[in-house]
Order: C-alpha cells, then sequence, then structure tokens
C-alpha cells in the first residue's frame, strides 16, 4: 500500500514548540542524575571511608572538568524540578490552554538556566 504523505526524518529541521522542547529536555535531565547517582554513591562512600578518601573526593570534585559536568547537573536537577512542577499543575488543570503552557514553559526553560548561573558564580566564590 502506497501513502502519498511525506517523509520528513530531517530532525534539525524539525521545530518543536516550547512544550516539546521542555518535554524532552525534562527526561534527559532525568536521565542525567539517574547516571550519576553511582558515582555519587562511589565518592560519599570514598569519603566517609577515611580522611585520606575524604582528601581524594574534594581533590576529584576540585577538578575543572568536574566541576563542569556538576553545573550541568545543577542544571538538570533545577529544569527536571520546575518542569516537574509545571507537569503537575497541567496534571491539575492549570496552564492547560496553549498561551498559558507556552509561558509556563518558557518560564521553566529560563528559570532553570538563570538559576544555574547563579550556582555557577557560587562555584567561583
Amino acid at each position: 500500500m502506497t501513502t502519498n504523505r511525506p517523509v520528513f526524518l530531517e530532525l534539525w529541521r524539525i521545530h518543536l514548540p516550547v512544550g516539546g522542547v521542555v518535554s524532552i529536555l525534562h527526561r534527559v535531565s532525568g536521565v542525567l542524575m539517574v547516571l550519576s547517582v553511582p558515582v555519587f554513591a562511589w565518592l560519599l562512600a570514598q569519603a566517609l571511608a577515611s580522611p585520606a578518601g575524604f582528601a581524594a573526593s574534594a581533590a576529584f570534585l576540585s577538578s575543572p572538568l568536574v566541576r563542569l559536568a556538576l553545573l550541568v547537573l545543577a542544571w538538570a536537577l533545577l529544569h527536571h524540578l520546575l518542569a516537574g512542577v509545571r507537569y503537575l499543575l497541567i496534571d491539575l488543570g492549570l496552564g492547560v490552554d496553549r498561551p498559558t503552557a507556552r509561558r509556563s514553559a518558557w518560564t521553566a526553560l529560563t528559570a532553570a538556566l538563570v538559576v544555574t548561573l547563579f550556582v555557577a558564580g557560587g562555584m567561583l566564590l
């Protein structure tokens, strides 16, 4: 059976609405946080094992690349939290209409980035 539907598989040219972007980033942020749990559990166990383990964990966490990863994880936590609250409100029937949903999606995106920048400033101090 032949269909006349257009096939559009160039993913970089597909323009998702802001709600779709927030949804995808919500999933990505959740996966990042889940994948970081074993690393943080190992670091905590190492830090609690001995003073030398604590020093090794502190040295690991002070690396510039690790600090960048921590900043990405801070964004992931903030975005996941804010987008999750947005979804809970939508589930309650608040902000379901299109203009309010778009506004709340933009708010979740920008608030997560702004607060992450504040966290980055705190990391530099």
